[in-house]
């Protein structure tokens, strides 16, 4: 059982619900992430995507597409992010850690080489964005030898049979897509979601967790009435862009979202 698997069956125990926060690693410089990393356990986070930059990444809105922009700007690279990780693993060996992006960065380095990587530095989990199960024939076996969690993403216009297929290869979470569209959209309704997730639940056992239009206390509290998790990104990525002449002051400003997003959701 991997750190995501504790951290879930933890929260079943004392009855609450999972905070997962996303940030671009290398953004708004790579010496800040380890840094944010903390900040975000030290607000309420239990597991943390960290985004792997990269130039072209086409589920995401445009507040992610310009994070990824200003971490590649500074030279942030795949290799620098395994190595943030190792670096927070110094001082937190407790919080899971996912890493979320696109498949072109893992291929450049060799899907055995990063999973054996991966692993050792502390890595739970992996999202691919473009990497659908039917697609993983080479990369989920490495995967699982290292027991890195295979997380994928469904969204509300997934077919019953893809979504069943989806499930079956799933591990970790389930990333649901509570829009149509792209990262940083603004709209979300919870009943609406709470309809969709309903088929999933007869479908597969692992933890819901549900991103896109998560924006505040308000939002993560409803989403969190009907989820397993609540998955919020460009909420922080915006106040990321919002100071990046100050950076200094940008693990505050996490603090201060992602704190009121834990007190409201455990409200």
């Amino acid at each position: 059982m991997n750190r995501i698997d504790q951290r879930f069956e933890e929260l079943k125990r004392q009855g609450r619900k999972a905070l997962i926060p996303y940030i671009t690693a290398g953004d708004p410089g790579p010496e800040h992430t380890v840094g944010f990393m903390h900040a975000l356990v030290e607000a309420g986070a239990d597991v943390i995507e960290l985004g792997v930059p990269f130039s072209d990444p086409m589920a995401d809105g445009p507040v992610i597409q310009k994070a990824c922009e200003r971490a590649l700007a500074k030279g942030t690279r795949l290799v620098d992010l395994l190595d943030m990780v190792a670096e927070f693993r110094q001082s937190d060996s407790v919080t899971p850690v996912v890493l979320m992006g696109y498949l072109n960065p893992i291929e450049r380095i060799g899907y055995a080489h990063f999973a054996k990587r991966a692993a050792s530095v502390g890595v739970d989990g992996v999202l691919v964005v473009d990497m659908p199960p039917e697609e993983a024939e080479e990369f989920g076996p490495l995967l699982k030898a290292h027991d890195l969690a295979a997380i994928f993403l469904v969204a509300p216009t997934t077919s019953s049979a893809r979504a069943a297929t989806i499930c079956a290869h799933g591990e970790g979470y389930l990333y649901y897509v509570s829009l149509k569209g792209v990262t940083g959209a603004a709209t979300l309704n919870a009943d609406d979601v709470a309809a969709h997730l309903a088929p999933l639940k007869e479908m597969t056992a692992l933890p819901l967790c549900v991103g896109f239009g998560i924006r505040d206390g308000v939002t993560a509290a409803e989403v969190a009435k009907v989820a397993d998790g609540v998955i919020v990104g460009s909420a922080l990525v915006n106040r990321i862009a919002a100071n990046v002449e100050t950076p200094e002051v940008i693990a505050g400003e996490l603090r201060t979202v992602l704190g009121e997003m834990r007190a409201a959701m455990d409200a």
